[in-house]
């Protein structure tokens, strides 16, 4: 296969996504569209700032995930595995940024933190 083939279609679907995501936010709690953890469906104050954080993070770090992609294709030809762990890792941190982002700015009530 080729390899840009393949880096367009994983990482290049994950930033389409990311793309749907930032335009069309979801607008309510939700159990099917949006960022969605216990936390962040607590309440609609986390649930709109959980949302409008992820969907930043996702777009940037989907975008890095994208041109990391297409920079190791172009290297490295025989790429296998490296673009599927890039997409992971990329989630990975978007996630961990707004969880972290969330627990700084409400309390475990889902009150906002002054």
């Amino acid at each position: 296969m080729n390899p840009y083939y393949y880096v367009l279609s994983v990482n290049g679907l994950l930033f389409v996504f990311s793309l749907i995501f930032y335009f069309f936010p979801p607008k309510k709690i939700n159990h099917l569209y949006g960022y969605r953890t216990p936390k962040s469906m607590k309440n609609d104050d986390i649930w709109q700032y959980a949302n409008t954080f992820f969907t930043k993070q996702f777009l940037i770090y989907s975008a890095i995930s994208l041109v990391a992609s297409l920079v190791l294709a172009s290297i490295n030809p025989s790429i296998t595995w490296q673009p599927m762990a890039i997409l992971l890792l990329s989630i990975g941190v978007a996630v961990l940024k707004t969880e972290q982002s969330i627990n700084k700015t409400f309390d475990d009530e889902g009150n906002r933190l002054k």
